[in-house]
């Protein structure tokens, strides 16, 4: 009777992060219905061409997906882990040569009914395949050759995503990576080592970024990727003028700048301006009145739409489901059977931690705006899915978990 119990117990799913989920994706479809529909009749366009109708499409797919991988023991997913990995190493380099050209970038394959982001699912292959990497036995994780071989898998992705450029993307990697290699137990002095090196690499970048002005020996940055830096640590754009501009070229630097921080500005405006409660639901006058661009705010810029018009009550509301939803990943990583189980659940946390963290981070000024998506709010079919695997991840951890 006590095994039986104990099988029903060990087949339940976690239900109170389901709980959580659903409430992010009713929250999620209400503001992406908002968010678009602001200032336009409901009557208009077919109804399967509306943006929210589409993210629910996505929500039920991925779902469905998710229930998929809940299926399939964890333990046999990871054999394939590596061929997922190399296969998305191969789209990410494809959609460098073949991917449509959008703002400046090459991150999707236009497949017409779908823009596919080979990026989103990269990050679950890398989770999947470091995962698999690190539970090696204890003694092998010692070997400076295999904890070379850990950071190359997660460097090789990094580079090529940068190279689209999608820097967001790309910086997630660094702390899920990082992340798993400490839950896994690879010893401290190369971790450690790893920081040394990691944060001298960031404060050199950061000085070329904010105080080399002029030479060929800078650091490659897309130039809009340089000026979002530029406005996020508040540097004058006229310091990095030629020594010879004349008075209307520090006037058009002043102008980019001021241009080039619009958006974080009418972001931080949005999330102040809804008060305690907010102005209501399809209220929003910044998107009416344009001032939040409506390219951006059903997905960079979904969580200041909800600040604006739900206040404060609906902003701590979203904190507080995804505060849920960590916290039951930190438990499912903590009941894991085996190191797999609980490298793999830290991985899936802190990725949707770094996702949520630079999200709504750039969306109060906290973090420099990039493109980066905020899990199961943000519309994008590549997004959502990738968000209801990761939770499908955890799920399948949780089903088989250690049995006390």
């Amino acid at each position: 009777m006590f095994e039986a119990n104990l099988n029903e117990n060990r087949a339940a799913l976690d239900k109170l992060q389901l709980v959580a989920i659903a409430g992010l994706m009713l929250i999620g479809a209400a503001f992406v219905y908002s968010a678009t529909m602001a200032g336009t009749p409901v009557a208009s366009g077919a109804w399967f061409e509306r943006t929210w109708v589409r993210q629910l499409i996505w929500y039920g797919i991925g779902v469905g997906v998710a229930s998929a991988v809940c299926l399939v023991d964890y333990h046999t997913l990871t054999r394939w882990a590596f061929v997922a990995y190399w296969t998305m190493i191969l789209l990410l380099a494809a959609v460098l040569v073949f991917g449509t050209w959008r703002s400046g970038a090459r991150r999707w394959f236009d497949l017409g009914f779908f823009s596919l982001q080979p990026s989103e699912f990269a990050k679950l292959a890398f989770i999947f395949a470091q995962a698999g990497f690190l539970s090696r036995p204890s003694d092998e994780l010692r070997s400076p050759v295999n904890f070379w071989k850990a950071i190359g898998l997660m460097v090789l992705p990094f580079l090529l995503i940068m190279k689209e450029p999608d820097l967001g993307s790309a910086l997630v990697f660094l702390p899920t990576g990082f992340a798993m290699m400490v839950v896994a137990g690879t010893p401290r002095r190369f971790l450690w080592r790893l920081l040394s090196v990691g944060g001298i690499i960031g404060a050199i970048f950061l000085a070329d970024v904010l105080f080399v002005t002029h030479g060929k020996f800078r650091i490659p940055l897309q130039s809009y990727q340089r000026d979002r830096l530029l406005v996020y640590f508040g540097r004058d754009y006229t310091d990095f003028a030629q020594p010879n501009a004349t008075s209307e070229d520090l006037k058009r630097l002043r102008k980019k700048q001021q241009d080039d921080s619009l958006q974080s500005h009418q972001a931080l405006i949005s999330v102040g301006s809804g008060g305690l409660l907010g102005k209501g639901w399809r209220q929003s006058e910044q998107i009416a009145l344009g001032f939040l661009p409506r390219g951006a705010a059903h997905t960079d810029f979904i969580f200041s739409v909800i600040a604006e018009e739900k206040g404060f009550v609906g902003s701590a509301t979203v904190v507080a489901l995804y505060a849920v939803l960590l916290f039951t990943g930190l438990r499912i990583a903590g009941q894991a059977r085996d190191r797999l189980g609980k490298v793999l659940a830290a991985g899936v946390v802190t990725l949707l931690f770094s996702h949520i963290f630079i999200n709504i981070g750039m969306n109060i000024r906290l973090m420099p705006v990039t493109g980066i998506p905020l899990p199961l709010l943000s519309y994008g079919g590549s997004s959502v899915l990738g968000s209801l695997i990761a939770m499908g991840i955890l799920q399948n951890v949780h089903l088989n978990r250690k049995g006390y």
